[in-house]
């Protein structure tokens, strides 16, 4: 397969991996109490006391290994949603996915026991879910496993092994009920944002295979543009030249005031991508 480098690494996931790598190496250094660890960390039974929980607890991970497994899976995800939202839409929806998960450790802890957690899974888990709603064909093949898997059946996989152990309450030191939490945040908005939509549904977004934080478009058919002014790419372009050539084509037929915001914003983060590297 002929795969390319992507996604480059895009402005808020550069950030956040920054932010989570400084904050674990400030803790194993400088700020090494237990207590303020543990009040970084969300706690469902202070959770009212510490508000900023709902936040710092994201920005707090349990060691090196939580915290590269984590920033893999923000890169892998996070940069491609990035790409299609733009930047400001992307923070606000990880951020929005972190603190629903938090909220729904929160609900489920007057029915079971829920101990403090930390870590930016749960928020990631909510990229993951919105990466399988704009590319749910995509192809990943997620180490150790040699095959492919589509996103949507990825992701899928990932909330039943939560569920299962969450339902098991085997305390395996990982914040299952936080990662459900997060998964149900980014359904229920894009479920709402489905119900909220005007007017015809977008046309599908193109397939691409991920190899552990490599994708390349497979060998697939592709709709042929309704004029032969612009001809396509070629079909092993990596997907943002064909999001490109998505927008494009339906310029040609539409005309501009046919866009969505997000397409106008992800034009303009492509433009001022081509300017940097230039």
């Amino acid at each position: 397969m002929n795969s390319t480098p992507y996604p480059r690494i895009t402005p808020w996931v550069g950030r956040l991996i920054t932010a989570n790598a400084v904050v674990l190496l400030l803790l194993l250094t400088v700020f090494t109490s237990p207590a303020l660890y543990s009040r970084l960390a969300f706690d469902p039974a202070h959770a009212f006391a510490r508000p900023w929980t709902f936040i710092t607890y994201m920005f707090v991970h349990g060691g090196l290994l939580h915290l590269l497994g984590n920033m893999l899976m923000l890169f892998v995800f996070g940069s491609a949603v990035e790409t299609h939202m733009g930047s400001r839409a992307f923070l606000l929806y990880y951020l929005y996915c972190g603190v629903g998960a938090a909220l729904f450790a929160l609900g489920l802890s007057g029915l079971t026991g829920v101990p403090p957690f930390v870590g930016a899974s749960g928020a990631i888990l909510g990229l993951g879910l919105a990466y399988a709603t704009f590319w749910p064909d995509a192809e990943l093949i997620p180490f150790p496993i040699p095959f492919p898997i589509r996103a949507k059946t990825f992701v899928a996989i990932l909330a039943g092994v939560d569920v299962f152990f969450a339902i098991r309450s085997n305390n395996d030191g990982v914040a299952h009920i936080a990662h459900i939490g997060g998964l149900i945040a980014g359904f229920l908005f894009f479920r709402l944002q489905r119900l909220s939509r005007r007017g015809p549904a977008a046309p599908p977004r193109p397939v691409e295979r991920v190899v552990m934080v490599q994708t390349g478009v497979p060998e697939a058919s592709r709709p042929m543009p309704a004029a032969p002014a612009r001809q396509r790419r070629r079909v092993d372009a990596d997907p943002v030249a064909a999001e490109v050539d998505r927008v494009l084509d339906k310029i040609s037929a539409q005309g501009l005031g046919s866009l969505t915001a997000a397409e106008r914003r992800f034009l303009d983060e492509v433009s001022k991508q081509k300017k940097q590297d230039h």
